[in-house]
């Protein structure tokens, strides 16, 4: 016994000694090696302190600047972690330390052979490859070496570090075009990470991927978060990476190519962020989504989601961020939204949401910022929302609400940003507005506000954008309006607002840089001052404001884009001053329908070096054609009294799409380098001038041309074949000069010819049959009319036609023709319309049409020496709606197929030698007819009575000895063969037809056009409030939107 307790009590004795030498070896401090606090201090010196190179860090700074070799372990240097027992370097941490250089594979890093974690974020690295070298330190868990401007290939190497747990190489981007730098090509994104068995944290955002992401991913049970933003996946994202046990955080974002949709959850999910913006995934979303309960944030925004939000995602009590924004989601809003009483942030912008917003909303007492723009939510805006006093954004925009806006908004204390705009608010705006004095940004635009303008609303001294625009607003604006020093924006074009203005009150505000006043009542007026402390204004709207004059103030402006005094009193010469304006930012310039007389001594080519968009229509101005700069794309100087020849220079501005000169007085011969100055033209309009000569005859192999208009000048000669090359004309008018030439069949391969006016020249011949079964395959509207084309109607045409016979406009983006410029002004967009026009001459009356609805179609052949019989091949034109043939030589029956074209408006068949009856289909089946001429023929037999035909006067039948009827006052004997007028469906009882009068010019727009072919003083008869809904007079057009169309 004696022996076994001596040795036991050995034992003990070593164990306390072993013990004992360890803790007091525990507590001596353990210096780092020589050798690694070398290869630190190599590393520190191979890179330079920039305070530029850790941007992004509001912590940063030097961590090395204390790194010294005298006297110090470097295992207390910052940003060093060394093993306590080994006294071996396993960390380093030098994020943001405003490191700026280079590294490779010869860096002194690759020494520290022991290191475990490694952190070189947010620093400069120069464009630096990501060194092969790192696959050699085998002993690292964690590497982050994010938002460093590294580039190029992710090296295979990194693959064999097998022990990572976290790798972070998201945000390299180019610091000046924030473009990806890095990429995963070779080795792709499986093979890098297919090791890293034990992952927990996956950062590659901004990493160019360009793959899918691989289903091996779906094997990593550690994985806690995956962040792939902006990457260029493509592919459908496995689903059952949804089921990982302790994934927290799944951020895809802006990977457009990437699909997939929603698993069905369940209630053991860790998710607590689920971000996918900017993604493809599509699908609905699942009641189950209601059982992620740990779930704080939903991002789907800009996706393909459809159908219902279920009413379960109000279970989630912990979600503070919610972006269903910019979808497909329909149906109403469910009111469990209200439980989520956490949510600071609810987006639900841009989707066809219906009925009213749920008044459970009020509910979210912690909400701050609501977006519900450009959905269809309709009815009243709860009055509760003022109780929402941490909202610091509420976005209503382009809704269907309706009613007063409660006054109560006007109890939102942290309030910054209110958009109402372009809603069917009515009644005032709330004075209380005028208590929300931390708000910047408020927007009314395009309601029914009516009311004056609340002078409250200059208590908003932080307000920097005021948007009035379209409503209905009137009485003055308030001078008070200058206590707003800090506005930038303001916006009160298209009201009812009358009385004096005077515009010193907004050159009192020094940052005022966006001003439209247009489209009012009231009265501008300006101090005849230069004052040079005047805002340096960007975009100025004052078209209709009743000028005089150019305003003084214009003098100092040198950082103008936008100016428009258009559509005012401004008379006499534009003023010499006026060169020196911000002639290198000028983009915009209209000065249309004013009284300008020319240009008080500019120079030749105007100043404006960068001027995109000049409007200089109906004015009188006078002398030579001025010649804009080399960067106009739009110039338009219609309407007015220029003389003299296109001068050369013109064809210098290889950019310009729209050039029209139409309606002056311009000479001479076209310089031929109008047909292909630049690839960019679009519309060419020199209508109702005095050219002469031929026609440019070198019109360029693929050119852009959509509109060629020649009409009302003295072209001679030939049409030249080169026109076959304009491969995108939609538009031709060479009406009324002296051309003489053959009918130009060839012109019928142009794929995408909607109008062609030839009228009024002399061309000759027979037009005869086409040579092939494909021609002219959108005509839609053909004038031959005045000239001398003889043999019979075209049939062979009529059958090919195949645009009159069943239009399609279905594609088509605009109810008439036009050309959308889409001007970017500054931080705007300025969508700009040449909206076409059109005059076709009928009876000797030109019918102006200066909108050309898509779906008109027209036939005028008239007064030429046509003979023959109407072909019965007309009959399947149906989508005709104005047939002239009158004035020609034309003999036989009216067929009846003619009955066919139910969409007929105009038929004019006079002055021809027509025999026989009128066909009764007519009056039954023409329904839409609304005038007719058959007079001066030799037709006989009882007028057709009832529907329209009782709506034609005795005018539309005369000079046929052998008609009868009422209309001629002449009744119909036994032997003519009467018959009783059928039934119709419109009583002459109703009231509908009533007799209406004019004598002028017929506009051919609306929403039920009327081709107006006028006859004598009686056109036709219709009610007159159909024709005041018709013919309408065209609304004041905005001279130019921020967020809508612009008419010119």
């Amino acid at each position: 016994m004696r022996p076994s307790f001596a040795f036991a009590w050995f034992l003990f004795l070593l164990t306390l000694f072993q013990f004992t030498a360890f803790s007091f070896s525990s507590v001596q401090p353990v210096l780092c090696h020589d050798d690694e606090r070398l290869a630190l201090m190599q590393f520190k010196e191979s890179f330079i302190i920039h305070e530029h190179a850790s941007p992004a860090s509001s912590y940063a700074y030097p961590k090395v600047d204390d790194w010294t070799f005298q006297g110090v372990d470097c295992c207390s240097w910052d940003g060093v972690e060394c093993d306590q027992i080994t006294g071996q370097v396993i960390g380093l941490d030098l994020s943001s330390s405003l490191l700026y250089g280079s590294i490779n594979s010869s860096s002194s890093l690759f020494h520290l052979v022991h290191l475990q974690k490694l952190n070189l974020a947010h620093n400069d690295f120069n464009y630096s490859v990501i060194p092969s070298a790192l696959g050699n330190l085998s002993m690292l868990t964690y590497l982050n070496l994010s938002n460093s401007v590294f580039s190029g290939q992710i090296p295979s190497e990194i693959s064999k570090l097998f022990r990572l747990s976290s790798l972070d190489l998201s945000n390299n981007w180019d610091p000046n075009s924030f473009q990806r730098l890095l990429e995963l090509k070779i080795p792709d994104l499986k093979s890098l990470i297919q090791n890293f068995t034990d992952l927990k944290h996956l950062h590659l955002s901004y990493v160019d991927v360009a793959s899918p992401i691989p289903s091996v991913l779906a094997n990593f049970s550690s994985l806690t978060s995956l962040h792939l933003e902006h990457c260029g996946l493509l592919g459908k994202f496995p689903l059952p990476i949804f089921h990982l046990p302790n994934l927290q955080t799944i951020w895809l974002v802006h990977n457009l190519g990437l699909t997939g949709y929603f698993p069905e959850f369940n209630f053991t999910s860790q998710l607590k962020v689920l971000a996918l913006l900017n993604t493809s995934f599509s699908g609905e979303l699942a009641a189950s989504i209601g059982d992620l309960y740990s779930l704080e944030f939903l991002g789907i925004g800009l996706c393909n989601f459809t159908g219902l939000v279920p009413s379960t995602l109000g279970n989630l009590p912990n979600l503070q961020f919610l972006d269903l924004g910019r979808n497909f989601f329909s149906g109403l809003v469910p009111s469990t939204l209200g439980n989520l009483t956490k949510l600071y942030h609810m987006d639900l912008q841009k989707n066809y949401f219906t009925g009213e917003l749920p008044d459970s909303i009020v509910n979210l007492i912690s909400l701050e910022y609501f977006y519900i723009r450009y959905c269809k939510f309709a009815g009243l805006v709860p009055a509760m929302l003022g109780n929402l006093a941490k909202l610091m954004v509420l976005d209503l925009g382009s809704n269907l609400f309706k009613g007063l806006v409660p006054s109560t908004l006007g109890n939102l204390p942290n309030l910054q940003f209110l958009d109402l705009g372009r809603n069917c608010f009515r009644g005032s705006v709330p004075s209380t507005l005028g208590n929300l004095t931390k708000i910047y940004n408020m927007d009314l635009q395009k309601n029914n506000f009516t009311g004056s303008i609340p002078p409250e609303l200059t208590n908003l001294t932080q307000l920097t954008y005021l948007n009035l625009m379209e409503n209905m607003l009137e009485g003055s604006v308030p001078s008070s309006i200058s206590r707003l020093k800090k506005l930038e924006f303001f916006d009160c074009d298209e009201n009812r607002l009358d009385g004096i203005v005077e515009l010193d009150a907004f050159l009192e505000l020094k940052h005022l840089k966006y001003l439209f006043l247009s489209l009012n009542n009231f009265y501008l007026i300006s101090r005849n001052n230069t004052n040079a402390t005047s805002p340096q204004l960007v975009d100025i709207g004052l078209r209709y404001c009743h000028l005089r004059g150019f305003p003084d103030f214009l003098r100092n402006q040198h950082q103008l884009q936008l100016l428009d005094l258009s559509s005012n009193n401004i008379q006499g010469q534009i003023p010499k001053w006026m060169s020196k304006v911000s002639i290198e930012t000028l983009l915009f310039l209209d000065l249309s329908s004013n009284s300008l007389t020319g240009f008080d001594e500019f120079p030749v080519v105007l100043p404006w070096s960068k001027l995109g968009y000049l409007k200089l229509d109906s004015n009188i101005l006078q002398g030579s054609l001025p010649v804009p700069p080399l960067s106009t794309i739009f110039y338009s100087i219609s309407n007015n009294s220029i003389t003299g020849e296109i001068p050369q220079l013109l064809c210098n501005l290889s950019s310009l799409s729209i050039l029209d000169v139409s309606h002056n007085n311009l000479s001479g011969e076209i310089p031929l380098c109008l047909s292909n100055f630049s690839k960019y033209l679009l519309v060419l309009s020199v209508r109702s001038n005095n050219f002469h000569g031929p026609i440019p005859h070198s019109w360029a192999s693929g050119n852009r041309l959509k509109m060629i208009d020649l009409g009302k000048n003295k072209f001679q000669g030939k049409i030249p074949r080169s026109l076959m090359e304009c491969g995108m004309l939609q538009y031709l008018d060479l009406g009324n000069n002296q051309i003489s030439d053959a009918f130009p069949s060839w012109l019928g391969t142009l794929p995408e010819l909607n109008i062609l006016i030839l009228c009024s020249n002399a061309l000759y011949g027979m037009i005869g049959d086409p040579e092939s079964h494909c021609v002219f395959p959108k005509l839609r509207i053909i004038d031959l009319s005045h000239n001398r084309f003889n043999g019979t109607l075209p049939s062979g045409y009529f059958e090919r036609w195949n645009t009159m016979r069943s239009l399609d406009v279905r594609n088509s983006s605009a109810s008439y023709m036009l050309e959308y410029l889409d001007m970017r002004i500054n931080v705007m967009h300025v969508p700009r319309y040449y909206i076409y026009s059109m005059t076709i001459t009928n009876k000797g009356r030109e019918m102006l049409y200066p909108k050309i609805i898509q779906t008109l179609v027209a036939i005028d052949l008239s007064s030429n020496r046509f003979d023959g019989e109407i072909p019965e091949s007309i009959g399947s034109l149906k989508e005709l709606h104005l047939l002239n043939v009158s004035n020609n030589i034309l003999v036989g029956r009216i067929p009846s197929a003619i009955a066919k074209l139910k969409n007929l408006e105009a038929l004019d068949l006079s002055q021809n030698k027509l025999a026989g009856r009128i066909p009764w289909e007519l009056s039954t089946q023409l329904t839409f007819l609304e005038v007719l001429n058959v007079s001066h023929n030799n037709l006989t037999g009882p007028i057709p009575q009832g529907q329209q035909f009782d709506t034609f006067q005795s005018s539309s039948f005369e000079g046929n000895l052998g008609l009868c009827g009422k209309q001629l006052l002449k009744e119909c004997d036994s032997s003519s063969g009467a018959l009783p007028p059928p039934s119709s469906s419109i009583s002459e009882d109703s009231g509908f037809f009533v007799g209406l009068h004019w004598k002028v010019v017929l506009l051919g727009y609306g929403s039920g056009f009327l081709i107006g072919v006028t006859i004598g003083h009686v056109v036709t008869t219709r009610k007159s409030d159909w024709f005041a809904k018709t013919f309408s007079k065209i609304s004041r057009g905005r001279t130019h939107r921020r967020s809508s169309p612009v008419l010119l």
